[in-house]
This record gives structure tokens, C-alpha cells and sequence, in this order.
């Protein structure tokens, strides 16, 4: 697979479609601030200020949240089970078809 697919879902539903190419060595933080979504990474991607909150809408093939990455997780008003700090979700095949809403704005 040279191509991973990543679809973004907005409040209305309606999903983008995003291609990354397989050796592009980018976390999902990285590729939605590339792709204008309303994402901060504040923290630059350490797990730190929670501003790459997105939801997992679809997609299980995931690495677990590390303990870090659940602290931060943690302290936010509104999460779901789905949640996930984006700059903790690095860009590689085990990623593709995934559906994510961004939660932060």
C-alpha cells in the first residue's frame, strides 16, 4: 500500500477525505493542521495540552493510549470512548480507513 486513506467528519456529518503517502513519517496532528483543520498542537506533540483532541469514529486497529497520553485525556470537560490526542496517533498502515471528528476548535 503506498497510500493510507484518512476520512475527517464535521459537525454535519459530512466526511473529507484525506490521501497520505505511506513513508510520509508524520503523526495525525501533523497531517490535519498540513490539511487546515481547526487543530492547535500547542505542545508541538508531546501529550501535553490536549489541543489535537479528536474522536475515533471508526478505525480499531490503533496503538493503546499510553499513560500520558490518558492523563491529558483526562483533564478534558468532554471526552468519549473514542477519544484520542491526535499527535499520539502516528501516520502508518494500521491507520487507514480510520474516521475521526475534530473536537477541538
Amino acid at each position: 500500500m503506498d497510500i493510507i486513506n484518512i476520512f475527517v467528519e464535521d459537525k454535519s456529518g459530512n466526511r473529507q477525505h484525506i490521501e497520505i503517502p505511506t513513508d510520509i513519517n508524520l503523526n495525525l496532528m501533523e497531517v490535519l493542521k498540513a490539511s487546515e483543520y481547526p487543530v492547535l498542537g500547542t505542545c508541538g506533540g508531546m501529550a501535553l495540552c490536549a489541543t489535537c483532541h479528536v474522536e475515533v469514529l471508526e478505525g480499531d486497529n490503533l496503538n493503546p493510549p499510553q499513560d500520558q497520553e490518558l492523563d491529558m485525556l483526562d483533564t478534558l470537560p468532554a471526552i468519549t470512548s473514542g477519544s484520542r490526542l491526535a499527535c499520539q496517533i502516528p501516520v502508518r498502515e494500521n491507520i487507514n480507513g480510520i474516521v475521526v471528528k475534530v473536537l477541538t476548535e
